[in-house]
C-alpha cells in the first residue's frame, strides 16, 4: 500500500514515540506476543477491537495496533463491510460476541456509527472510543452528521465521488469511491502526499446505503465513551463532532491540526485516547 521507505520510516517513528505514548513499554513481551493474562495486583487488560471508516480499511489502524500491542493488549482491527449500517454492525456485534472478557470498542468516520449500534446488547463492551467519528442518535443517519460545512455536505455528488454499480444493489444505489483530489487534499490533507495517494488508489468503496442508513442505537447513551477529534477534520467537522461528544456525555480530546486520517499521520495521539479508554475499565 505504501512504499518501502515509508514503512521503515513508520516504524522508526513508532519507536521514536513510543515512550510517550502513556503506558507503552519499549518492546512487546518476549516471543513477540501481547500478554493479557493478570499480573499480581493487576487486572486482564480488555481487548482493544477497532472498525475503519469509508474508503479505509484496516490497515489504517497499523499505528494503533503497534503502540497498543507493545502495552501489552490484544488487539484486532478487523474489516467493516462498508454496505448497509444495519448489516455492517451486526457483523461487527457477531464478532464481538466471540472475544471473553472486557472490550474497547474505537471506529473511526463512518466506523462510529457501526460501533454505536454493534456495541448495543453485548455486556462485555465497556468503553467506546470515537475517532473523528460519526456517533448517531436513534433514527440519524451518517450522512447528516457531516456537519453544514463538511466538504461531504458543500460538495456536488460528481465532484466528490466515483460512483459505480455493484452486485445486488439496491434501487438507484451505488458504491462511492472518493476522487483522488478530494481524497489527497481533504480526507487525507495531514498525510504525507505520497502516502496520501497511495491511499487513495487502494481506498474501499463504501455504499449510499451505509451513509444513508438510519441508526437503530445509541450505544453511548449508557456505554462510557471517548471522543478524540481533529480541528483540521474537513469530512467530519468538528463542531458537529463536539455537538456529538456533548450529548453523549464523552470524554473529548480536541487534537489541534490533523486531517480526518489524524490515526493515520498521528498514530500516538489516537492511541492516548484509546488507552485512556482502556485504563477505566475494570
Amino acid at each position: 500500500m505504501a512504499s518501502t521507505a515509508w514503512r521503515r520510516n513508520l516504524s522508526m517513528t513508532l519507536t521514536a514515540v513510543t515512550m510517550a505514548v502513556t503506558g507503552v513499554a519499549a518492546a512487546a513481551p518476549p516471543g513477540g506476543a501481547a500478554s493479557t493474562g493478570q499480573t499480581a495486583g493487576r487486572q486482564t487488560k480488555p481487548t482493544i477491537v477497532l472498525v475503519h471508516g469509508a474508503w479505509a480499511d484496516t490497515s489504517s489502524w497499523n499505528g494503533e495496533v503497534t503502540l497498543l500491542r507493545r502495552a501489552g493488549y490484544t488487539v484486532r482491527a478487523i474489516g467493516n463491510p462498508l454496505e448497509n449500517l444495519t448489516t455492517d454492525a451486526q457483523t461487527v456485534k457477531d464478532f464481538l460476541k466471540t472475544i471473553k472478557g472486557p472490550i474497547v470498542l474505537a471506529g473511526h468516520s463512518y466506523g462510529g456509527s457501526v460501533i454505536t449500534n454493534a456495541a448495543q446488547g453485548v455486556a462485555n463492551v465497556k468503553a467506546l472510543v470515537y475517532v473523528d467519528a460519526a456517533a448517531p442518535a436513534v433514527g440519524e443517519t451518517t450522512a447528516q452528521l457531516s456537519g453544514p460545512t463538511s466538504v461531504l455536505t458543500k460538495g456536488s455528488p460528481s465532484d466528490l465521488y466515483d460512483a459505480v454499480p455493484y452486485a445486488n444493489a439496491p434501487s438507484k444505489a451505488s458504491a462511492l469511491y472518493l476522487k483522488e483530489n478530494v481524497f489527497v487534499t481533504k480526507f487525507a490533507s495531514s498525510v504525507p502526499h505520497d502516502q496520501a495517494v497511495g491511499l487513495w488508489a487502494t481506498q474501499r468503496a463504501a455504499t449510499t446505503v451505509a451513509f444513508k442508513t438510519p441508526s437503530k442505537y445509541q450505544a453511548w447513551k449508557t456505554i462510557p465513551s471517548w471522543y478524540f477529534i481533529s480541528t483540521g477534520d474537513q469530512i467530519i467537522t468538528p463542531s458537529s463532532e463536539k455537538m456529538m461528544a456533548r450529548r453523549a456525555k464523552a470524554n473529548v480530546t480536541v487534537y489541534n491540526g490533523g486531517s480526518h486520517l489524524t490515526l493515520v499521520s498521528d498514530p500516538a495521539a489516537v492511541t492516548k485516547v484509546i488507552q485512556s479508554a482502556a485504563s477505566s475499565v475494570r
